[in-house]
C-alpha cells in the first residue's frame, strides 16, 4: 500500500487515509464477491470520491497460471473504455482550432473509400449508413447518432467511431496514437499507459506486466485466450492502461489539465434529437439520468479476453474504475439502449454510498 500511497502522491492525485472507514472496507469485499460470481480471474478497482483515491485494489489473478495478483497498477487492455480518451483529444485538438467537429465527414481524406467498402460490406453497422450526407459530420460520429439520418437517433456504432483517429490525425499532423500520448497521457502523468496496434508494439515492461486475458467455460473455468487480434490506429479501442493510471487520468481531467470546464461539459453532454428527446452518448461517453441523477460512464469489451468499466456518480462525486482480464464485467445491452443500471457493480457502487 505504501507504494500505491507514493505513485497517487506524485500523480497529484490525493491518496485516502490510511483508515478509509467501514463503508469503504465493506464495499471492497462486496466488489471482490462480485468478482467471484462473475468468475473473473483478475480484477483492478479504483473508487475516487472527487479527487481523493479511497479505494485501490487488486482482486484475483493477473496471470492464473503463474499464480501472479493483480494490483491497481496492472495493465489491461480497456478496449472502448478508449472512446473516453478519444473524446478528450478531439476536444482538446476544437480549442486548439484545428478541429471542427461539424465539418462533414466527406471533407476529410479517405472517407469516401472508407464508405464505399462499409457499403459492401453493410450489416448492423453500415446497412441504413448513409456516407454521402453532409449532416454526417464529425459531431455524429462521436456522438454515436452516425446511422440512418445523422443526429436522429443513437446506435452504438464502434467501427463509425474507429474511423474517427484519421480527421484528428489529420488536422492534428500526426498519427492519432501519437496525439493521444501527447494530448492525454503526458500532461494527465499517465505513465503506466500506452496506445497498441498492428504496427505499434507495446513497450516491453507493459507487454511482460500485462494482465493475460480468459476465456470463462460453462463451469466457470478460466482459460488462456489468444485475446484481441490485430486492429489499426482506431479511436474505438487500442489503449493500454491501469486502473491507477485511470485515476490520474480522472484527476487531470477534473482539475482542468485536459480540458477547460466547458469542453469537459460538451463530452458528457448528452445529445438531442430533432423532436427533443434526449440521446444517451455525449462525445465518447455514455450520460443518462437514473432515478433522478446523472450517470456518466462508459464500458469496454474484448470478447472472451477483457472487460471494463468506468463510472461517474457526479451528483454524489464518485467515479469507480474497474479492469478486468475476462468479459465478466459487460451486462446484457443493445445497441441502440444505454442501461447502466443492469451492472450488478453499478447497483452495488449506488446502493452502498448516498447521495
Amino acid at each position: 500500500m505504501r507504494d500505491v500511497v507514493a505513485l497517487l502522491l506524485l500523480a497529484g492525485c490525493t491518496p485516502a487515509p490510511r483508515s478509509v472507514g467501514p463503508m469503504v472496507t465493506d464495499f471492497a469485499r462486496a466488489i471482490d464477491s462480485l468478482r467471484r460470481e462473475a468468475h473473473i480471474p483478475g480484477l483492478a478497482a479504483v473508487l475516487l470520491r472527487d479527487t481523493t483515491v479511497i479505494m485501490a485494489e487488486g482482486f484475483g489473478l493477473a496471470d492464473v497460471e503463474r499464480h501472479i495478483p493483480v494490483t491497481p497498477d496492472t495493465p489491461f487492455n480497456i478496449a472502448s473504455v478508449s472512446k473516453i480518451v478519444a473524446g478528450v483529444v478531439a476536444m482538446r485538438l476544437v480549442e486548439q482550432g484545428k478541429l471542427d467537429l461539424d465539418r462533414p465527414m466527406t471533407s476529410f481524406r479517405g472517407f469516401d473509400e472508407f464508405c464505399a467498402e462499409a457499403a459492401k460490406d453493410g450489416g448492423m453497422f453500415f446497412g441504413d449508413y448513409q456516407c454521402g450526407r453532409r449532416e454526417l459530420t464529425l459531431r455524429r460520429v462521436l456522438s454515436m447518432t452516425a446511422n440512418g439520418t445523422p443526429g436522429t437517433r443513437f446506435f452504438y456504432n464502434p467501427p463509425s467511431f474507429s474511423w474517427a483517429s484519421r480527421p484528428m490525425a489529420e488536422v492534428g499532423g500526426k498519427p492519432y496514437s501519437d496525439l493521444v500520448a501527447e494530448l492525454v497521457f503526458a500532461p494527465a502523468g499517465m505513465n503506466r499507459s500506452a496506445r497498441s496496434h498492428r504496427r505499434l508494439p507495446l513497450p516491453p515492461e507493459l507487454a511482460a506486466a500485462l494482465a493475460r486475458p480468459y476465456r470463462i467455460d460453462s463451469a466457470g473455468r478460466p482459460t488462456l485466450s489468444p485475446g484481441p487480434g490485430p486492429q489499426g490506429d482506431g479511436a474505438a479501442g487500442g489503449v493500454i492502461s491501469t486502473a491507477l493510471d485511470l485515476a490520474r487520468f480522472d484527476v487531470a481531467l477534473s482539475a482542468g489539465r485536459l480540458l477547460s470546464p466547458s469542453s469537459r461539459a460538451a463530452l458528457w453532454r448528452p445529445g438531442r434529437s430533432p423532436d427533443g428527446r434526449l440521446l444517451p452518448y455525449g462525445l465518447g461517453w455514455f450520460s443518462k439520468d437514473f432515478e433522478g441523477e446523472t450517470l456518466i460512464w462508459h464500458t469496454g469489451l474484448w470478447e472472451g479476453s477483457y472487460s471494463a468499466l468506468y463510472l461517474k456518480v457526479p451528483g454524489r462525486k464518485l467515479t469507480l474504475i474497474l479492469l478486468a482480464n475476462s468479459e465478466g464485467l459487460q451486462w446484457p445491452t443493445r445497441l441502440d439502449e444505454a442501461v447502466a443500471e443492469r451492472s450488478p457493480f453499478v447497483r452495488l457502487l449506488l446502493g452502498t454510498f448516498s447521495r
